[in-house]
C-alpha cells in the first residue's frame, strides 16, 4: 500500500505479532443475554466474559476472530496516520506491534467505537491497571508510561491530528488496590491513586510534546504542578510520577490542551478484563451467576482471586463495598491531575445482590379429553418431582364444582393418597353426565364425570392392571340414570324453557315509526 509520497509501508500480519504464538479457542457468545450468540475465537486463557465483549465489539453477526478484528482497526489507524503524514513508515510497524501487544496482554485498547469503525465518534483509549502488575506484586511503571504514550499517539491519529483534547484514561483502580493489599477507603490507597494520576498526566503530556516537536506546538508546557506524594506503598511509583511530570514540564510546548480524562466504560473494558471503570470502587468480592444447571451460584471476582493469590483468603475483604464518601475522597485525590472532570458514577455502589432464580421449567402433566354421556370433559393431572400426582384440573359443562377440585388438590398437597379419592368417587352418581365414554380405551362406561376422572387417575398413577381389577367398568345399565340421556342423544344443552312466541298483533304493537 502506498502513501501520498509514493513510498510503501507494510502492515504486519497478526501472525507476526504477539498473537502468533497464542493458542485460540472457539466459543459461542452473545453481547446481551437476549441476543443471538455468534461464534468467536479468543485466547484460550481468556474468560467467557471476554467472548461476550468480543461479540459486542464486532459489527455484523458472522464469526469473529480477535486477532483479525484487532488487525482491522490497527491497520486502519496506521494507514490513516501515514496518509496524513502524522506517522512515518519507520514508526508505523512499531506502533502497530505496540498496539497488538497491548491488546494481547489485556493492558489497553481503544474504546468500542474504534473497534466498530465509527469514524465520527470521539475516540478514547483505556488502560487496564491490574494488567501492569509484575510477578512480585509491584507495578510496572515504565511499561505503563510507555503505554500511555502509545495511547496518546493513537488517539491523535484517529482524530486526524486535529483534536486539541484527547481522552486517555485507566480502569479498575479498585482491582489494582486490592492486588496491592490496600483498602480502597484508606490514605495509602489514595496516595497510590494520586501517584498513578500524576504518572498518567506526565506521560501523556510528554507524548504530546514529542508530537509537537514533529508537527508544531499548539499549547505551552505547564510550569506549575500539583505536588504528588513523596512516597507511596508501591515501590518506585512516586519517583516515576515525579520524573514524568518533570519531563513534561521541560518540553518546549504541547500539541494538545489535555490528554488525561476518565470516561464511562464500554465493552473495551470488559474485553480487557477490567471489572470497574476509572476510580470506581468494587461492588463486592463475589458475583452471582447461573451455572450449567440454571441454579444461582456465587463466584469470586477476578480481583478477589488475584488478591487472595497474593495476600491470602482474607484479602477478599478489601473489595467490600464502601460508602459514597470514600469515592468522593478518591476523586479529590486524583482530580488535580485530570484534564477533564471525572464522570459522575452511574449508580451509587451497593452490595452485590443475587440474580433472581431461573424460571422453573413447567411441571410435567398429562391431559385427557373424552366425552362422557355426550358431554365433553378435559382432565389435566400435574405431577410432582417424584412422579406422583400433585394436583388436578377438571373442566366439564356439567355438575363438577371448582370447590370440590380445589379441596382435592389441598388434600393431595397434604399427603392424602389418591386411592382414598378413588374409593370416594368411583361409581358415584354425581350429576347427569353418565353413560358411554368416548376417547378412553381403558374406560368404556362411567356413572359420572367424577367416576371416570378418578378411575382414569387410578389407571395412570396406580397401574392399569391393578386399577381395572379394583375398579372394573360397571354394567351399561348402571351407568344410565333417569336424568341421563341415552347414548347418542345429547338432548338440550341448556335446561331452560323455550321463549313463548308472541302473537302477530303483539308483534305489530312493538313496531315503531322512525322518521
Amino acid at each position: 500500500m502506498a502513501n501520498r509520497t509514493g513510498t510503501s509501508w507494510p502492515t504486519p500480519s497478526w501472525r507476526d505479532t504477539p498473537w502468533g504464538g497464542m493458542a485460540l479457542r472457539r466459543v459461542r457468545a452473545a453481547p446481551e443475554p437476549d441476543a443471538a450468540p455468534r461464534a468467536v475465537a479468543l485466547p484460550a486463557a481468556w474468560d467467557e466474559e471476554a467472548g461476550a465483549a468480543l461479540a459486542a465489539l464486532a459489527t455484523g453477526m458472522g464469526p469473529v476472530v480477535l486477532p483479525i478484528l484487532a488487525q482491522g482497526w490497527i491497520a486502519r489507524l496506521v494507514r490513516r496516520g501515514t496518509e496524513l503524514r502524522l506517522l512515518d513508515s519507520g514508526r508505523a510497524d512499531t506502533l502497530a506491534l505496540a498496539l497488538h501487544g497491548l491488546v494481547a496482554s489485556r493492558r489497553g485498547c481503544p474504546g468500542a467505537t474504534t473497534w466498530r469503525g465509527e469514524a465520527r465518534a470521539e475516540p478514547r483509549f483505556v488502560l487496564n491497571l491490574p494488567a501492569f502488575l509484575d510477578e512480585t506484586g509491584g507495578f510496572d511503571s515504565a511499561a505503563y508510561a510507555k503505554a500511555v504514550g502509545v495511547a496518546v499517539e493513537s488517539l491523535d491519529i484517529l482524530s486526524g491530528g486535529k483534536a486539541t483534547r484527547l481522552r486517555v484514561g485507566f480502569a479498575d483502580l479498585a482491582g489494582l488496590l486490592a492486588a496491592l493489599g490496600l483498602a480502597y477507603d484508606s490514605v495509602a490507597a489514595r496516595d497510590v491513586a494520586t501517584c498513578l494520576a500524576a504518572l498518567t498526566r506526565g506521560a501523556a503530556e510528554a507524548a504530546s510534546s514529542r508530537i509537537a516537536d514533529r508537527l508544531g506546538a499548539r499549547e505551552p508546557a505547564a510550569l506549575l504542578w500539583p505536588s504528588p506524594p513523596a512516597q507511596c506503598a508501591v515501590p518506585g511509583l512516586a519517583a516515576a510520577a515525579r520524573r514524568a511530570l518533570d519531563l513534561a514540564g521541560a518540553s518546549h510546548g504541547l500539541r494538545h490542551q489535555g490528554c488525561f480524562a476518565l470516561t464511562h466504560a464500554d465493552a473495551a473494558e470488559q474485553l480487557l478484563g477490567a471489572e470497574t471503570g476509572g476510580i470506581a470502587p468494587a461492588q463486592g468480592p463475589v458475583r452471582y451467576e447461573h451455572d450449567e444447571t440454571g441454579a444461582v451460584t456465587e463466584r469470586p471476582t477476578r480481583a478477589a482471586l488475584r488478591a487472595m493469590a497474593l495476600h491470602g483468603a482474607g484479602a477478599a475483604a478489601l473489595l467490600a463495598p464502601v460508602p459514597a464518601a470514600a469515592r468522593s475522597a478518591m476523586e479529590a485525590a486524583v482530580s488535580p491531575f485530570l484534564h477533564a472532570a471525572s464522570p459522575a458514577p452511574l449508580a451509587t455502589p451497593q452490595p452485590a445482590r443475587p440474580l433472581p432464580p431461573p424460571r422453573p421449567a413447567a411441571a410435567p402433566s398429562q391431559i385427557w379429553r373424552v366425552v362422557v354421556g355426550g358431554h365433553r370433559v378435559t382432565l389435566r393431572a400435574t405431577e410432582a418431582a417424584d412422579g406422583g400426582l400433585a394436583e388436578i384440573a377438571l373442566l366439564s359443562g356439567r355438575g363438577v364444582a371448582d370447590a370440590l377440585v380445589q379441596a382435592v388438590n389441598i388434600g393431595l398437597g397434604r399427603g392424602v393418597p389418591l386411592s382414598d379419592y378413588v374409593a370416594a368417587f368411583a361409581y358415584g352418581r354425581h350429576g347427569p353426565a353418565a353413560g358411554m365414554v368416548e376417547g378412553d380405551s381403558a374406560i368404556l362406561c362411567a356413572t359420572s364425570v367424577l367416576d371416570w376422572a378418578f378411575r382414569r387417575l387410578a389407571i395412570a398413577y396406580g397401574g392399569e392392571a391393578e386399577a381395572r381389577a379394583l375398579w372394573p367398568d360397571p354394567a351399561l345399565e348402571d351407568c344410565l340414570t333417569e336424568q341421563a340421556p341415552a347414548p347418542g342423544d345429547r338432548g338440550p344443552m341448556l335446561p331452560l324453557p323455550l321463549p313463548q312466541q308472541p302473537s302477530p298483533a303483539a308483534r305489530r304493537r312493538s313496531f315503531r315509526l322512525v322518521s
